[in-house]
């Protein structure tokens, strides 16, 4: 590289600024004034600007340009502001390269263009900074020292440069030695250029101090993250190539050697079947040899710790003493006799052959009658372990067999999770609300249960994820449901159904006594010593503030009123609290339910009718008025087809046998009649209110009022003809509670009053009727 030297007469910061000087386009960075800096000069035009630079007064101006992706600026593609430049030194590339050492001098503003042809000559004047002094200045200077010598530290630069920083007089030197070695864009330096005011350019080069320390400290931290994440796996790695080494040494196998060894001492020692044992054992090779680092290597893993812990052949032993086993569920159940008498005979049946397979139950009542209860009862009977599965809301058949193992995350259906759960392979597994089993895109979960509650099939049960035959044959299930109507014919096929009506206002009374107040008044913080409950107050809750089959809003109100009582207690009451019937709104507030029968007016044209529901037996009251017209049939309350149809054959029964009543025929051609069912806001249907739909007409026409203590329920014929209905138990329960005393029946269900309480039965009156004359004679007042 050849080199030229310039020798000066003076030195650059003593010669004046030409008025015309040529313009160097800096394609990138900004030059600051006061500055010793290298120069690269390639471009042809260029190179006979600094030619002819150096035949005269080596000064040019160095000015940014503003695109640097323009080949030939003119004065437009420039920034206005520069720096007047001196060349102390110039060096020659064998390219034709310049390398320049120049001297920046002052700021200068170009004016105007003086020569565009070889080059941009322009005519410039000189730009004074105005010095600012005082304290603030001071401090900020003082500030950017600081701030400077921790970038350079952080940056690894020369540490020369913060010594020289150091040193440096003046504010603007300062600035310029800084700004130049910030590495800043192009805009922010040329902004830094541009301002004239010491403060104001104090605070931008502070603010641009900070953001680069900010980025650096940033980086660093980083850094070391990284390099310390890189040293932790090193570490890591020497220390696990040296355990090898050790274990080696000593005999031993490595990680996941132990762990293969160790799942095949686990299948060794685990008792199942020969079948599975083999997919077990297959499964076993397979991952042996597998790279720990397999994605398949966890699915396989977690396949083989299924297998590994299902309770193949690990069983509970039996509770097989029938007078315990009786006395158990005394305890635990008041009244239930059926289900009692059912679980004790399946204990005999077992005590006598012992490989008998698990009955499938289905509970069948109303919300709080304990149907949910009574399987934990019968696990503890029984000495089993007790799974509870809720399918209420269950839509998919993976819910009960299972994902298979080509999906992610895959897991085996609840029922083996409940079996692995239980630790054995004989548990009480109560389905929950299977009468609420869902069905959609992802399958039919009911399809799936088909298998799972079949004794002839369950023995050899297939989930989709472990693929192996599960022996569900020694399993306990227990289901329970609201309503049957709901649950597939073929799955309700499968289970024993044993229905659990609702309680009368005596069993309520003594399952309060035995159970609920004790277990309230415990789970309260009282003592029996501190609260009584009458038996006329528990009567008052059953009747004034509970309407339902089962104990659930009972116990709820029972625990509300130990809650007025604990509050009385922790305010410092010592003595016992008496609550009798008069005491209840004190803590119920007033009452909720008042009796139908009393709350209504009563005349002809009105019948009680005894119905069905989910939650128990209910009253249901029919009523008819007759107005002028030409012999239409109204009917309001939210009628099913079934219903309407009951209320049409009554009409035209009472129509056919009109002589036989006693009513003229023209009755019916002149006027219009309408039966209105009250609770209209609710749906109703079913053939069973057609003897109160006639017994009602009958009533109207005949102005003879149907007798306010008698309700009936049945189906009925154009003939006359009274036809055998369900769900006898909760219909004359639901009278009972409201205080009637008289029910007339169909004369085939009389057997179904054996399902009736003795007690209810002997303080009650059945009428039990074939034909509809009958009914009429039992249930219509005299005519006045």
């Amino acid at each position: 590289m050849a080199e030229e030297a310039v020798n000066p007469d003076v030195a650059p910061e003593d010669q004046e600024i030409p008025q015309q000087l040529p313009v160097l386009p800096l394609h990138s960075g900004v030059l600051f004034p006061e500055l010793t800096v290298p120069l690269l000069v390639s471009r042809p035009e260029h190179l006979k600007l600094v030619d002819e630079a150096l035949v005269k007064d080596r000064a040019l101006v160095a000015v940014a340009q503003r695109d640097d992706k323009v080949e030939k600026p003119a004065l437009m593609d420039l920034y206005r502001l520069g720096v007047a430049v001196f060349i102390l030194k110039m060096m020659r590339s064998p390219e034709g390269y310049y390398h320049l050492l120049v001297r920046t001098s002052k700021k200068v503003r170009l004016l105007e263009t003086i020569q565009d042809d070889p080059f941009l000559v322009a005519r410039v004047e000189p730009i004074e900074e105005i010095v600012e002094t005082g304290k603030e200045i001071e401090a900020m200077v003082v500030n950017i020292r600081k701030l400077f010598q921790k970038f350079v530290e952080l940056a690894n630069m020369p540490p020369e440069l913060a010594m020289l920083a150091a040193n440096v007089e003046g504010p603007y030197p300062l600035i310029y030695l800084v700004a130049s070695n910030l590495d800043l864009k192009l805009t922010e330096a040329q902004e830094i250029l541009e301002t004239l005011e010491t403060r104001t350019v104090l605070d931008k080069l502070t603010i641009h101090l900070n953001e680069k320390l900010e980025t650096l400290e940033l980086s660093q931290e980083i850094q070391k993250r990284v390099k310390d994440g890189m040293d932790k796996s090193q570490r890591d790695y020497m220390l696990r190539e040296q355990l090898k080494a050790i274990q080696k040494e000593l005999g031993e196998g490595d990680e996941r050697t132990m762990e293969i060894d160790e799942l095949k001492k686990r299948l060794a020692e685990t008792d199942m079947p020969e079948e599975v044992k083999n997919v077990a054992g297959k499964e076993l090779d397979r991952l042996s040899k597998m790279p720990p680092a397999a994605a398949e290597y966890t699915v396989s893993r977690t396949y083989l710790d299924w297998l590994l812990e299902l309770p193949w052949e690990v069983s509970t032993e039996d509770t097989l003493d029938i007078s315990a086993a009786q006395e158990t569920l005394d305890a635990d159940h008041y009244d239930l006799e059926k289900v009692k008498k059912r679980i004790v005979e399946y204990l005999a049946v077992r005590k006598l052959k012992q490989d008998m397979k698990g009955p499938i139950l289905c509970f069948v009542g109303p919300p709080g009658v304990g149907k949910t209860s009574l399987g934990q009862s019968i696990a503890r009977t029984l000495g089993r372990k007790f799974i509870r599965l809720s399918l209420g809301g269950v839509r998919d058949e993976a819910e009960i067999r299972g994902h298979r193992r080509t999906y992610v995350g895959a897991l085996p259906g609840r029922i083996v999770q409940g079996i692995r759960k239980a630790g054995a392979n004989n548990p009480v597994f109560m389905l929950d609300e299977i009468d609420k089993v869902g069905t959609d895109f992802r399958g039919d979960p009911s399809s799936a249960l088909l298998e799972v509650l079949d004794p002839e099939q369950n023995h050899s049960f297939s989930d989709h994820y472990l693929e192996v035959p599960i022996d569900l044959s020694k399993v306990m299930f227990i289901t329970t449901a609201n309503i049957l109507d709901t649950i597939p014919p073929a799955l309700r096929d499968r289970m024993e159904v044993m229905e659990l009506p609702g309680y009368t206002e005596e069993e309520k009374l003594m399952i309060a006594k035995r159970y609920l107040i004790p277990e309230q008044i415990e789970s309260h913080g009282l003592k029996a010593e501190l609260i009584e409950l009458e038996d006329d107050a528990v009567r008052a809750i059953i009747r004034s503030y509970t309407r339902e089959a089962g104990v659930r809003n009972l116990e709820r109100e029972i625990a509300a009123v130990c809650r007025g009582v604990a509050k009385e207690v922790a305010a410092g009451r010592e003595e016992k609290t008496r609550i009798d019937a008069d005491d209840l709104e004190k803590f119920l507030g007033p009452v909720k339910f008042i009796p139908e029968l009393a709350a209504r007016s009563w005349g002809p044209g009105l019948a009680t009718g005894l119905a069905w529901t989910p939650t128990g037996g209910d009253l249901i009251f029919i009523e008819a008025a007759r107005m002028r017209g030409k012999g239409g049939l109204s009917l309001t309350g939210q009628l099913g087809e079934v219903m309407k149809e009951s209320a049409t054959a009554a009409l035209t029964y009472i129509r056919a046998h009109a002589a036989e009543l006693g009513i003229e025929e023209k009755l019916f051609e002149e006027s219009d009649i309408h039966i209105h069912v009250p609770a209209g806001a609710i749906p109703k249907d079913g053939p069973s209110a057609g003897i109160a739909m006639l017994l009602t007409l009958a009533s109207l026409v005949s102005a003879r009022q149907v007798r306010r203590d008698v309700a009936m329920t049945g189906e009925i014929t154009l003939r006359g003809d009274v036809l055998p209905v369900g769900g006898i138990k909760e219909k004359v329960l639901a009278a009972h509670r409201a205080g009637i005393r008289q029910v007339i029946l169909p004369f085939v269900n009389q057997k179904d009053l054996s399902d009736v309480p003795e007690a209810v039965r002997e303080s009650m009156r059945f009428h039990l009727v074939k034909a509809m004359p009958e009914a009429l004679e039992v249930a219509l007042e005299p005519a006045a």
